[in-house]
């Protein structure tokens, strides 16, 4: 019984390391997160500026999370698309769009909780 509570642990934290390897390859290879994080970032210095509240920050952190999220999610539709069918075509071309409306979607959310936080800050 202990065995294989070690084996079920040992294969979480070997679970967590690939994990971890994955969202340091978005950062360092896709410009799309790129451009998030350093958003991402900068909200968080603004949060510290600001003295946002603990709500705020859970928004925020959520709001982070959550584009960053969909847009890794989004690049992995694209890798695969691409490499199941690397010419264009009608179908992985709709399968693209969709994916990129859902980043779209999950930043539009974002910017609006940013909005929500920080304009009282500014007014």
């Amino acid at each position: 019984m202990g065995s294989k509570i070690v084996q079920f642990a040992l294969g979480r934290l070997r679970g967590c390391g690939y994990a971890f390897k994955g969202a340091l390859l978005l950062i360092k290879t896709e410009p799309s997160i790129q451009v998030q994080f350093t958003i991402a970032v900068l909200m968080t210095v603004l949060g510290f500026y600001f003295r946002i509240t603990t709500i705020e920050w859970g928004l925020q952190i959520f709001a982070i999370g959550l584009v960053i999220s969909v847009e890794g999610v989004n690049t992995a539709i694209e890798a695969i698309a691409d490499f199941i069918h690397p010419d264009f075509h009608n179908k992985i071309g709709f399968i693209k769009d969709i994916a990129a409306g859902a980043v779209f979607i999950a930043a539009i959310i974002a910017i609006l909780i940013g909005l929500l936080i920080y304009i009282p800050y500014l007014i």
